[in-house]
């Protein structure tokens, strides 16, 4: 019986852990701003140790080849690419749609207020608080544009032969418009 071989690093910086936690967001998440950027802030990790991750998936490939006597079975940097690019595409999608769901919640929100009529102020205190809570869930979009192209540079920069596949128009989207800058 061999030794379980351990993963290089600290496991949450590594891999996604292997149980991955379903996390249910509902309107109140969304209201709950700390909570919401807590949770933007647990998702963009990966974006956030991408280069680490490139360096790390490209051990973990070559360990798994040398180990298997895999060696000239396909480029083991393509490998590690395409296998960490799949994770970045799979985590954006994931927080792209918790951002449109809550941004779409507190539109409803906004749209569901009716004025009222008290003049103590309370009413128009409550409206501006929802507005500005509205706003700081849509930046979450222009910020999530950014990380990710910041994301797609690193990758770029590391896995320059790589080229997406064709078949997510959405992620080979983002992939086009990072090659146009570069």
């Amino acid at each position: 019986m061999s030794p379980r071989i351990p993963p290089l690093g600290s496991l949450a910086v590594q891999s996604p852990p292997q149980t991955s936690q379903l996390v249910h967001v509902s309107p109140s998440t969304c209201h709950n701003l700390s909570l919401f950027k807590e949770l933007l802030r647990e998702y963009r990790k990966l974006d956030d140790s991408v280069m680490m991750r490139i360096n790390r998936t490209n051990a973990q490939f070559r360990d798994r080849d040398r180990l298997l006597g895999a060696s000239g079975k396909g480029n083991v940097q393509e490998e590690a690419c395409a296998h960490l690019w799949q994770e970045l595409v799979d985590n954006w999608k994931r927080r792209g749609q918790i951002i449109d769901y809550c941004v779409k919640v507190m539109e409803e929100a906004r749209v569901g207020e009716q004025p009222e009529s008290d003049h103590s102020g309370n009413g128009t205190h409550q409206r501006e608080s929802e507005v500005a809570k509205y706003q700081q869930v849509r930046n979450e979009l222009t910020i999530e544009r950014v990380v990710r192209r910041r994301t797609i540079d690193a990758f770029i920069s590391r896995c320059r032969y790589f080229e997406p596949p064709k078949v997510d128009h959405e992620a080979r989207r983002w992939w086009d418009e990072a090659q146009k800058r570069h």
